[in-house]
């Protein structure tokens, strides 16, 4: 079984709203930090938002501050991300990511010191 599993992509209107989630395997992801990252065709994969395994604290790219907002449910060990204002830029594959950090308020911004990762989940905007 995959440790992280997307859903929630699909084809929406500009300015309309999706919501990803991403199911977790294993009770300890509940103590992660996890994010979410994002990769449109012909550019690099970029950090989208994160969140500490207790909730104390977030982070947004500005791309998406104030459109878009992570939350987790640690007793079902699902993460998700509200999409709101959907902009034809936001087009791209999702993925959900894990990191293991004892780091307090701790969330990278790097692709690659998340430890796990998902299949991705395809978002694309129209215009």
């Amino acid at each position: 079984q995959a440790p992280l599993v997307e859903s929630g992509g699909g084809l929406v209107q500009a300015g309309g709203s999706l919501k990803l989630s991403c199911a977790a395997s294993g009770r300890h992801f509940s103590s992660y930090v996890m994010g979410w990252f994002r990769r449109a065709p012909g550019k690099e994969r970029e950090f989208v938002a994160g969140m500490t395994w207790n909730g104390d604290n977030t982070d947004y790219s500005d791309s998406v501050k104030d459109r878009f907002t992570i939350s987790r449910d640690n007793a079902k060990i699902m993460v998700y991300l509200q999409m709101n204002s959907l902009k034809p830029e936001d087009t791209a594959v999702y993925y959900c990511a894990a990191h293991n950090s004892g780091r307090k308020y701790y969330i990278p911004l790097n692709w690659d010191e998340y430890d796990y990762w998902g299949q991705g989940t395809q978002v694309t905007v129209s215009s």
